[in-house]
């Protein structure tokens, strides 16, 4: 097997790319969105919105004679050849940010290893299991899956299509039973039973149940739902939910889960995906991610507007025109405060980033903007001072009241171990979290 390890938001000649050249050329200047449809798992999904559709969702970008990686992480595979795309702070071949990010945002359980060396298939499957009650609960709220189903039936209560063939086969001679088809609007059809097929499967792991207990709720209703499951029709379940997908966009979230659930239940001889030209695999969206566990250490501070749920959505004009979704909004309105989540190395953050934060301080009344990045050492904040005046008139100078201000949070890269790396980040968000607290 031919392996290749690089790292989110860094730059690397061409030529290291030779010996995993066909996963190269299946995904370089390739959106998550393109790869999604082919195949790969993109956590959490590349839903469009006018903000997120940028060069970051590019896994690697062709500039002259290099590519750069950006916000994305994970694992890819095409015949024997894989990449992985480590956070750019995982040190001595153990990812533990990524690990970290994904316990806090989703509420891993803390058994899941990412280490980067052997055996990324069966890693990348372990993966889909532990993202399995996230989509299931997304999915949920949207109510059971319901559609029409063809049941049969062979009884006095003829309420359908009588079936001649059947009937002859099994009431000759005649006992008082017809044989007959109904189409029925049901919740048990192929999707859920889909779904209840995957959820027996995750039991049957050693770490199932305690996987599953977080979406108990979820799943007990799944399971009411298919009382027609049987484990036996597991191959038609699947053949049948490969043929149809579900397309409704109302279901989206069940679109998500279905792929989903195709591929841990098709896991065979611990290989994601078949065939020697198709690609697979696992990424995850680090500015997602980023935004996500920001959130989860501001959450009191700030409000928190999704544009990709759609949650929070702010105008910029009267008439209800200029839709806008600030990451982060302060709760104080007397001293308001926007920040913005940014998964990039503090040198990346200008022009675009400058104009949009500023666009959401004049229409919040903010005078103060944060950047909020990951950085690998320790450094002061960078406040940037508004300038007023022109150059026509030479009379530029800054101002003293509002400036946008690069606030980092402290990544480890020495730790021993994950135990180690967790309390050494539980102290630096501490210490994050200071400058938003009066």
């Amino acid at each position: 097997m031919k392996l290749l390890k690089i790292k989110d938001n860094s730059r690397y000649r061409k030529e290291i790319f030779s010996e995993v050249e066909a996963v190269t050329k299946k995904i370089a200047d390739r959106t998550l969105e393109k790869l999604e449809e082919e195949g790969v798992f993109v956590f959490p999904g590349t839903i469009k919105t006018t903000e997120d559709l940028t060069n970051d969702q590019i896994i690697l970008q062709s500039v002259n004679d290099s590519y750069y990686s950006g916000n994305v992480m994970g694992f890819l595979g095409c015949g024997k050849e894989r990449l992985i795309i480590e956070s750019r702070f995982c040190a001595g071949g153990n990812d533990y940010f990524l690990q970290y990010l994904l316990e806090r945002v989703l509420d891993f359980p803390n058994i899941i290893d990412l280490k980067t060396d052997a055996d990324q298939d069966n890693r990348i499957f372990d993966l889909l299991l532990f993202i399995f009650p996230y989509y299931l609960k997304l999915a949920v709220r949207k109510g059971v899956f319901k559609t029409y189903v063809h049941n049969n039936f062979n009884d006095a209560n003829v309420k359908g299509i009588i079936d001649i063939g059947r009937h002859i086969k099994l009431n000759t001679p005649f006992a008082g039973k017809v044989a007959y088809s109904q189409r029925e609007y049901s919740d048990d059809n192929y999707l859920m039973e889909l779904i209840r097929h995957t959820i027996e499967y995750i039991k049957r792991k050693p770490y199932g149940e305690e996987l599953l207990f977080k979406v108990k709720n979820e799943v007990e209703l799944v399971m009411n739902a298919t009382s027609g499951y049987t484990f036996n029709n597991k191959q038609k379940v699947i053949t049948e939910n490969k043929q149809y997908t579900v397309m409704h966009a109302y279901y989206r979230e069940y679109r998500s889960l279905q792929h989903l659930c195709l591929l841990i239940l098709q896991h065979q001889k611990h290989q994601v995906g078949s065939g020697t030209r198709q690609i697979y695999g696992i990424l995850f969206d680090g500015a997602w991610l980023w935004e996500e566990y920001i959130n989860t250490l501001i959450d009191d501070i700030f409000y928190h507007p999704k544009n990709k749920g759609g949650k929070g959505a702010q105008r910029l004009f009267a008439g209800n025109v200029g839709l806008i979704y600030p990451d982060f909004i302060s709760r104080d309105n007397v001293k308001r405060i926007i920040a913005d989540a940014k998964y990039k190395p503090i040198y990346n953050i200008g022009n675009r980033d400058y104009l949009q934060v500023l666009t959401y301080m004049f229409r919040f009344d903010a005078r103060e903007g944060y950047y909020l990045y990951p950085e690998s050492e320790q450094a002061d904040d960078l406040k940037l001072w508004m300038n007023h005046g022109s150059t026509y008139e030479d009379n530029v100078s800054a101002r003293d009241d509002i400036c946008v201000i690069k606030h980092g949070l402290r990544i480890p890269n020495s730790a021993d171990n994950y135990n180690d790396f967790v309390m050494m980040m539980k102290a630096y968000e501490q210490k994050f979290r200071t400058v938003f607290q009066i």
